[in-house]
């Protein structure tokens, strides 16, 4: 541990790796496994099982906020499939800008936290990495791939590094109002996505998250999130 170095960040700093930390929540479970996880100085956003357009669905109110609701959802590297979920966003978060320190909300993200080799980190991760785990408890995961929905068109299949880290990356799947107020169907080969964002083969997928928030631009967000699917490979 290094204290002189830690000082010199601020708690927002290590935010992007708690929002990955693995770390059980103590609230209750619910008995399909998943559970909110609160974000240390962020308001919760309220997350509510509700039926949207016909659909079963999970609906995130998001109010100058950020929290998440995760599953563990242990998976050995060559049983990554395809995973499907959908989300329906009531609109895009106006200033907000994925690419921009400060500005980087999103209505809707489904999170992927994966293992790998700590050994390989760069040094500033390295830290970063044992402040996360000094707040938390829990070490970060080695990477964690984001699918979410963008306010700039021009960010559409984009792939875009995490202004803060670059063991965060985001796959822009849907992005503007073109693509809001209506159900978002998606299905992805998570491994390929992986090896395309991070240049790398991924390691053992740790959880599964879900994330709606704006406590960056201090609005407000609503979206719903249908169930997320993976199939593994031996299914």
């Amino acid at each position: 541990m290094c204290p002189k170095l830690f000082r010199r960040w601020p708690s927002w700093a290590v935010l992007p790796f708690l929002v990955a930390c693995t770390t059980p929540s103590p609230v209750p479970r619910a008995a399909d496994g998943w559970h909110p996880v609160s974000l240390p100085g962020k308001r919760a956003t309220h997350y509510a099982q509700v039926v949207k357009a016909g659909r079963p669905a999970l609906l995130a109110e998001a109010d100058r906020s950020a929290s998440l609701m995760r599953r563990h959802w242990p998976l050995a590297a060559d049983q990554l499939g395809e995973v499907r979920f959908s989300w329906w966003v009531a609109a895009p978060l106006s200033g907000a800008n994925l690419a921009e320190a400060g500005l980087g909300d999103s209505p809707a993200r489904v999170l992927f936290a994966f293992d790998g080799d700590h050994a390989r980190l760069s040094s500033r991760n390295r830290l970063m990495f044992d402040l996360a785990e000094s707040i938390s408890g829990e070490r970060p995961p080695y990477a964690t791939l984001m699918y979410v929905f963008g306010n700039r068109p021009e960010h559409l299949g984009r792939t875009i590094v995490h202004t803060r880290t670059d063991r965060i990356r985001k796959i822009v799947l849907d992005a503007g109002p073109a693509h809001a107020g209506q159900w978002r169907d998606h299905r992805r080969n998570l491994a390929e996505d992986f090896r395309q964002a991070f240049g790398e083969a991924p390691g053992r997928l740790l959880s599964v998250a879900v994330l709606t928030d704006a406590d960056n631009t201090q609005q407000q967000a609503q979206a719903w999130y249908g169930p997320v699917e993976i199939r593994a490979l031996s299914d």
